[in-house]
């Protein structure tokens, strides 16, 4: 009889050691997998242009050599004070970036060039609604002695605010600013004089007409 229980409690004690072996075997539990995050506002772009143009009375390769400078934005757009060449070749070249806006030349023929804006660099707010800004200005001969200057906006207006009507009058707002920049090129162009700019806005008003979400510049 002690030898029965001897062996009983011994395969007892064998078979807990075995059960709690596996036990311990076993793999650790999955960790709770973690909320899904919140979807993402849809994004439904909205590409507008500002085509604009004025006639002037000098041959297209005049004109570009006194208002196609990639600087030269300084003397026409009264809302720029000074621009200088920040990076990229300092002749004002594809990769050149300007320090209006911070723009990049992203293309350029013999008379135009076109230009884009970067996302702010500064202001990561700004930068998650980038709009894609781009700006094309060229002179195209009209006859042997006249031209026309086509300046050209494309961006993203969807990050407008308001309604269908708040953006026409952004685009409104370039529009009037870009064309007055285009009369004083014409100016230029034919050997006149740009009346001087207004003074500069207060502190912290800004330049008019920047691109929303991005520098404010050409």
């Amino acid at each position: 009889m002690r030898s029965f229980k001897t062996t009983a409690l011994s395969l007892g004690l064998w078979l807990a050691a075995i059960s709690g072996g596996a036990a311990l075997a076993q793999p650790p539990a999955a960790p709770a997998a973690a909320p899904a995050p919140a979807a993402a506002a849809p994004i439904a772009p909205n590409y507008v242009t500002i085509p604009m143009e004025i006639m002037v009375n000098k041959p297209a390769a005049e004109v570009w050599a006194k208002v196609g400078k990639y600087c030269d934005i300084a003397a026409w757009l009264p809302a720029v004070r000074t621009c200088t060449i920040t990076a990229g070749p300092a002749s004002g070249e594809i990769g050149s970036v300007r320090s209006v806006g911070g723009e990049i030349m992203v293309g350029k023929t013999a008379l135009s060039y076109t230009y884009a804006q970067r996302p702010s660099l500064t202001n990561p707010a700004a930068a998650v609604r980038y709009n894609f800004y781009h700006g094309c200005l060229e002179a195209v001969p009209v006859t042997a002695t006249t031209s026309k200057l086509v300046y050209t906006l494309m961006y993203d207006n969807e990050y407008v605010a308001g309604d269908e009507a708040a953006k026409a009058a952004e685009m409104n707002n370039r529009r009037t600013q870009f064309t007055a920049a285009l009369g004083n090129m014409k100016i230029i162009a034919e050997g006149g004089t740009v009346p001087p700019a207004p003074p500069a806005p207060a502190r912290g008003g800004g330049a008019p007409g920047g691109a929303p979400g991005a520098g404010r510049g050409g």
